[in-house]
C-alpha cells in the first residue's frame, strides 16, 4: 500500500491497537526509527542530510531546504517539504497525519508539530486519530512551541516560542500563549 494510501485510510478514523492498520504503522515507524538514529548520530554533509530526508520522506526535497540536527520523526512518510525552508535543532514530527511546510517556513529549535491523538476512551485509549497540520507559506514557528492536530498556521503568522497552538491561526497575525490566542497583526 503506498503512503497517500495509508494517509487516506488513517484520517477522521479511529485505529485501534490489535487492527493491521495498527501494525502496518509500526512497521514503517520502525524502518523510520533506524534513518532517524542514522541521520542524528554523526556529522553529514548538507547533502547527506537532504538524502536522508528524501529516503525518510520518501519524496524529492529541494536542495534550498536547511535542517539542523537532531531532527525527530516518529513516522516519516507524510511529510512534505516546500522550499527556502529552515528548520531548527531538536525539532519534533509526529507525522502520521501529515504534515505540509511550504515555501520560506522558519521553525524554532525544540518544536513540536503533532499529528496524532491517543482516543479518550480508557478501553480504547491505545488506540490513534490523526488530523493532518500545515505551516503555510513564510511562517515562521518559535522555539518550543507546539502544533497540536488538525491546525494550519496561515501564510506569514508567527506562532510565539513556548505557545501552544490549539486552533487554526489565520494569516498576517502573531500568536502567543497557552492555549495560544492572537496578540497582534502583521502588517
Amino acid at each position: 500500500m503506498s503512503e497517500l494510501d495509508l494517509q487516506s485510510k488513517l484520517i477522521g478514523k479511529d485505529v485501534l491497537k490489535d487492527s493491521e492498520l495498527y501494525q502496518e504503522i509500526h512497521l514503517v515507524k520502525q524502518n523510520n526509527e533506524q534513518l532517524i538514529i542514522e541521520l542524528n548520530t554523526q556529522y553529514h554533509t548538507k547533502e547527506k542530510i537532504l538524502r536522508y530526508l528524501e529516503e525518510i520522506t520518501g519524496k524529492a526535497v529541494d536542495s534550498s531546504v536547511d535542517i539542523s540536527l537532531p531532527f525527530y520523526s516518529d513516522f516519516g512518510k507524510h511529510i512534505t517539504f516546500g522550499k527556502n525552508i529552515f528548520i531548527n535543532q531538536n525539532v519534533t514530527f509526529v507525522d502520521l497525519g501529515g504534515i505540509v511546510i511550504e515555501d520560506e517556513v522558519l521553525i524554532g529549535p525544540g518544536a513540536t508539530l503533532i499529528t496524532v491523538n491517543h482516543l479518550l476512551n480508557p478501553e480504547n485509549r491505545r488506540g490513534l486519530r490523526v488530523a493532518p497540520i500545515c505551516i503555510k507559506k513564510n511562517a515562521w514557528i518559535g522555539a518550543n512551541a507546539t502544533i497540536l492536530p488538525g491546525i494550519t498556521v496561515g501564510e506569514n503568522s508567527v506562532v510565539a516560542a513556548s505557545a501552544t497552538v490549539t486552533k487554526n491561526v489565520p494569516d498576517n497575525v502573531i500568536v502567543a500563549g497557552v492555549p495560544a490566542k492572537q496578540i497582534s497583526n502583521i502588517e
